[in-house]
């Protein structure tokens, strides 16, 4: 409870590459209630017959609005920069050695937050968050449900998952973290039991990267009291697509852009649960001295 007290002391508070993708974010304001992104179809469902860009409605107010807000960020971002890593002077930033990433004490907390279930694929799952008692935690609560759909071609189902919103600065531009100064991600949370999987996704380089996730097993062990957990970076491991991958490699914490944190539960039991987080935050465990916890194989290994 002392280290949760520090953390929270010491708090301090992710575009595309195509044109396109370009056009469409600085259009965004001028579009009201348009339909240009498509959403998930079924297998064996139709497109629309309707053109996307006949539900276009421009709105030069909110065009105007927008550019105001984006010119804001981008001069506070500027005074941050000149301030030092992350708006703070450097010797602080050196001396760094808790942060806090996410805490939850109202709806604009969780509102950088994405829930999703295998409903997006036909599941049955249900997932929902809300605010916990005294505004003090956000609550992620639902229903678990295995049952596949009858669509012929998904065979797994029964998943419900909480993700972070990108972080973006002004203009729709990329936002780099730097995390090489921790070694642990820091959570207080109240669970009920269950497993959950804690994710990691960054910014892939390559277009083959883009399914690319790190990952490692949180388990709650259910009753009234919070519980304090603390995942060391050399922990997690490299899977994509479900699959653990044979070259495994730490996470570029120094290199990290759009890197957003998710939590997954699909332990293949029907029925409720629910899962509480005070605060998510990063820890320098100066008594942890391990790189990384698996073996790396050479591909390329010399005769």
């Amino acid at each position: 409870m002392a280290l949760s007290g520090m953390l929270l002391n010491g708090a301090s508070f992710h575009g595309g590459c195509c044109r396109h993708h370009v056009l469409l974010s600085s259009l965004g304001p001028l579009l009201s209630n348009s339909k240009l992104y498509s959403s998930y179809r079924r297998p064996g469902a139709g497109p629309e017959k309707k053109p996307s860009w006949q539900n276009v409605d421009f709105s030069f107010k909110k065009a105007f609005d927008h550019l105001k807000t984006q010119l804001s960020l981008l001069r506070k971002e500027t005074q941050d920069y000149l301030l030092g890593p992350g708006g703070h002077p450097f010797n602080q930033h050196l001396l760094e050695q808790t942060r806090v990433l996410w805490q939850f004490r109202s709806q604009e907390d969780l509102n950088k937050w994405v829930i999703s279930s295998d409903e997006e694929i036909g599941g049955k799952s249900k997932v929902h968050i809300k605010l916990g008692r005294n505004n003090q935690a956000a609550l992620l609560y639902g229903t678990l449900n295995t049952e596949v759909p009858r669509d012929g071609e998904t065979q797994y189902s029964g998943y419900c998952s909480m993700r972070s919103r990108p972080a973006v600065g002004s203009f729709n531009r990329k936002k780099y973290y730097d995390w090489s100064n921790f070694n642990s991600l820091y959570l207080r949370v109240r669970g009920d039991g269950r497993p959950w999987m804690v994710n990691i996704y960054t910014d892939p380089y390559f277009s083959h990267q883009k399914d690319d996730l790190y990952s490692y097993f949180m388990f709650t062990r259910g009753g009234p009291y919070w519980e304090e957990i603390k995942i060391p970076f050399s922990k997690f491991f490299l899977s994509s697509r479900g699959r653990v991958q044979d070259n495994q490699h730490p996470i570029w914490l120094d290199k990290a852009s759009r890197l957003t944190l998710g939590f997954t539960i699909g332990d293949k039991v029907d029925g409720p649960f629910q899962l509480e987080i005070n605060f998510i935050g990063l820890l320098n465990d100066r008594a942890h001295r391990e790189e990384f916890a698996y073996e790396a194989y050479d591909k390329n290994t010399p005769v």
